[in-house]
């Protein structure tokens, strides 16, 4: 079966009885008028209107079980040995050790904002190790374990939220753009990147990552349509966190968001987002299905965020605690652990060796922020223009004559 099959929603039948055809139903509706609904009929109305009678639960790809226990797919399968597990339990449990780490710092005073990424690490862990070096990843802000699978340094994610640079990272030298805050902008960007390498006759996948939130956003509109008129190398990555900071997403979406790709004539497909094997498996599939030329594909990470949207946000006011415990019984860490450990492929040493390596980690990355250096303050007039601008030069001038003006006052003692 190929990708655009199984990407195609299994809807089973409703269940309700159907028992007028349509014309029938016509000449009802002249003969008796509708009356006002009151009461439970109006209740029901108004549950019919917020989710359409009838629709299915979408069918979500799945390889490990809340549980820890291995299940097949018949369309998705992986071949994955004890070390290659290992090294995605190792990744999530170092990646979620340096999210609890940067929000500690930021409530320290150290950041100035921070997005953790609790609850997600299997979305981005097994989309990001299904990569290959020469593939492209568009990320928004959050994707801090997509980061470290691309070799980015823990340390030089928490530059630009100190406020010392804009970035802090070349993203050529790790196929890994810069973070984008602006919501849903980097859909486009992926899309145009990736018609670029597909003129190039590069064999090249190009992966954007957001968030439900930004599914609403014309920008990841666009880019949908872009890459499915010019058949573009992208894979579309959304994580469904459940949230987008307060709004739910059936406040966003009267359809499951994968299916979203059809409406574009694109497939798409829902993954159990904190099941790395599946998120893998999908993903591979995915990508491989972009480099040999068969076009986009949406991707529905379906997963969790466990803390708030960022340190600025309180989640207890939008959400209740039940909501998170029922999905806490889903981590995908402790999912991964189970498995390794009911197979044997973990013992006590490995899981030890893991927590002391990210006890180190924690350590390294909390001394880089702290003896961090400030930029100089003229920086911030650089690389604004290519080739220079007027206006840009007469501020940068004034800026100095003002702090030039302090130094006067410290040379005279007052």
């Amino acid at each position: 079966m190929t990708v655009e099959s199984t990407a195609r929603a299994k809807t089973p039948r409703s269940g309700v009885k159907r028992t007028a055809t349509k014309t029938t139903k016509k000449a009802a509706a002249k003969k008796a008028p509708a009356k006002k609904a009151t009461g439970t009929k109006a209740a029901a109305k108004k549950a019919a209107a917020k989710a359409p009678a009838g629709r299915p639960e979408p069918e979500m790809v799945q390889l490990l079980t809340p549980e820890g226990v291995r299940v097949e797919h018949p369309d998705y399968s992986i071949d994955i040995d004890a070390d290659e597990l290992r090294g995605l339990y190792r990744d999530m449990v170092l990646t979620r050790r340096f999210d609890a780490e940067a929000t500690a710092l930021q409530r320290q005073g150290e950041l100035g904002l921070w997005p953790s990424l609790l609850g997600q690490e299997a979305a981005q862990i097994g989309s990001g190790r299904a990569l290959r070096p020469d593939d492209y990843v568009f990320p928004t802000y959050r994707e801090h374990g997509v980061a470290w699978c691309r070799g980015v340094d823990p340390a030089q994610l928490l530059g630009m939220f100190r406020g010392v640079n804009n970035g802090g990272w070349d993203p050529n030298s790790n196929n890994f753009h810069l973070y984008t805050i602006v919501i849903g902008s980097q859909a486009l960007h992926a899309t145009g990147y990736a018609m670029g390498v597909a003129k190039d006759g590069a064999d090249t996948a190009v992966l954007a990552y957001f968030g439900d939130g930004a599914t609403s956003q014309g920008d990841v509109a666009e880019a949908f349509t872009f890459s499915a008129v010019y058949n573009a190398p992208v894979v579309f990555f959304c994580q469904n966190n459940q949230w987008a900071i307060s709004e739910p997403t059936e406040r966003q979406t009267r359809v499951p968001l994968y299916q979203r790709a059809a409406g574009y004539g694109f497939p798409g497909i829902r993954v159990d987002g904190n099941d790395v094997l599946a998120v893998l498996a999908v993903t591979r599939a995915a990508v491989e299905r972009a480099r040999t030329g068969q076009g986009p594909m949406l991707i529905e990470a379906f997963t969790y965020r466990m803390g708030a949207h960022t340190t600025s946000d309180d989640p207890t006011r939008y959400r209740s605690d039940d909501e998170r415990a029922a999905w806490e019984a889903k981590d995908p860490i402790l999912r991964l652990r189970a498995y390794l450990e009911n197979e044997q492929l973990a013992d006590e040493a490995f899981l030890a060796s893991i927590d002391e390596e990210s006890d180190t980690m924690a350590k390294r990355v909390r001394e880089a922020i702290r003896t961090m250096p400030d930029p100089p303050a003229m920086s911030m007039f650089d690389n604004i223009y290519a080739d220079g601008h007027a206006l840009v030069d007469e501020e940068r001038a004034q800026y100095a004559a003002y702090a030039a003006s302090f130094a006067d006052t410290d040379e005279e003692g007052n």
